[in-house]
């Protein structure tokens, strides 16, 4: 092999890497996040108590469903 296929190869094997670990790191976090939210219900509640006020549950479902489609 000369020296400019092995150079081709090594850039070649080095770009599927990036994009592997690109596309595999984004995965696991989105599977991570899916799992552990960084919001949840409980917190909701307590944000509301902290202002001074108790929500009703329509209130946190509705707060819950605005940050699960953002």
């Amino acid at each position: 092999m000369e020296w400019w296929q092995v150079l081709l190869v090594a850039i070649g094997c080095i770009i599927l890497g990036l994009a592997g670990g690109f596309f595999g790191a984004r995965y696991f976090f989105k599977k991570q996040l899916e799992k552990n939210p960084p919001i949840n219900e409980k917190m909701i509640r307590v944000m509301f108590k902290q202002m001074g006020r108790t929500p009703s549950e329509k209130q946190v479902r509705e707060i819950m469903k605005s940050m699960k489609q953002q």
